[in-house]
């Protein structure tokens, strides 16, 4: 018994010197190496999408326009937007603007620094609500299913999963409607302003639900598989269930623990998945947030405006997986990502 509390001890001990280690001089080293790491990679991101809204084929000025509108306005149009200068001029002086925190204005004159400041919250609240409910029902019913392999919560989850994998999220946003909106009555079919908490889960229920299944039916199964791998096969399952500790401590103390860290990884690299997902799904339910914003820029030829919500989504991602990364020293005090051959 004493040994047992020396354990605990010990492994409690080492969670609290992990904790200090990712606060400490090391892991901010860590932390600025990845940043700077992450510029060329939003760099290369900006141009590329520069690049392709440059190659679109249909004139800007024309689109704005409409048309009939006369050579005469076209031009002074393009020559207004800049769109008459080289490419490389164009995205030199963008870039240089974006440095000086301007994101420059849209084609229709409205200031881009607005317009993310007014949508980014929403679509980042939208994407927030479909990870957190995705993963926690996720880690509910994998433990389920984990518990008894082959059982019937197992086959349930197996069917759900199998359903959410094989449903795409626009497909499942119709049925969502059809259901919750148009039947019940729960939600409204078309998402409004959200101006609080209430407003926030009535107006972005469904469109979460609609991102976050796909995702619950992803997470679910990998942590079920990796749960049932672990308690048939690891030596500490065994001990600890030599030691008499109920099976379902051992389940989630031990099995869920450990497969966290795969779940992490999944979660960094779903999230640039996310941006199609949520320009899909908001454009659905005429959310008010950049997603929408997205297709709507690209269907105006609007450069600046594509360009911003594109930088804001590469932030969002390359921060996403950073977390990721600091997530580990958290759960596993034994990374040391100060050392040398971490």
């Amino acid at each position: 018994m004493a040994l047992v509390q020396q354990t605990q001890l010990q492994r409690e001990a080492g969670a609290r010197n992990g904790a200090r280690r990712l606060t400490g001089s090391p892991a901010l080293r860590v932390v600025g190496r990845r940043l700077l790491a992450a510029v060329p990679v939003l760099v290369g991101v900006t141009f590329l999408t520069f690049s392709v809204m440059s190659a679109l084929p249909n004139d800007t000025a024309q689109a704005v326009l409409g048309l009939n509108a006369s050579p005469a306005a076209v031009a002074a149009l393009n020559h207004t937007l800049g769109l008459d200068q080289p490419f490389w001029q164009r995205y030199w002086h963008w870039l240089v603007n974006v440095l000086h925190g301007n994101f420059g204005t849209t084609v229709q004159g409205a200031s881009v620094n607005h317009e993310l400041a007014v949508h980014v919250p929403t679509t980042l609240g939208l994407l927030l609500y479909a990870l957190v409910v995705s993963v926690a029902l996720a880690v509910i019913v994998a433990s389920l299913a984990a518990r008894r392999p082959n059982g019937i919560a197992d086959r349930i989850s197996l069917a759900v999963s199998m359903l959410g994998l094989s449903t795409a999220p626009y497909v499942f946003a119709f049925l969502l409607i059809i259901v919750f909106a148009v039947k019940l009555s729960w939600f409204p079919v078309l998402s409004g302003p959200v101006t609080g908490p209430g407003s926030f889960f009535e107006n972005l229920t469904l469109p979460a639900c609609s991102i976050g299944f796909g995702l619950f039916a992803i997470y679910t199964r990998l942590l079920r598989a990796d749960m049932v791998e672990q308690m048939q096969r690891e030596d500490y399952i065994v001990t600890a269930k030599a030691k008499g500790v109920p099976p379902w401590r051992v389940l989630l103390r031990h099995a869920l623990r450990n497969s966290v860290f795969n779940l992490i990884t999944v979660i960094g690299l779903n999230l640039g998945g996310l941006v199609g997902a949520a320009a899909i799904i908001e454009t659905i339910f005429q959310v008010q947030g950049i997603g929408n914003d997205l297709l709507t820029g690209i269907s105006n030829h609007d450069a600046p405006l594509v360009e911003g919500i594109t930088l804001v989504f590469a932030l969002v991602t390359v921060l996403g997986n950073l977390l990721a990364d600091l997530a580990y020293a958290v759960l596993d005090p034994r990374i040391r990502y100060g050392s040398s051959n971490s």
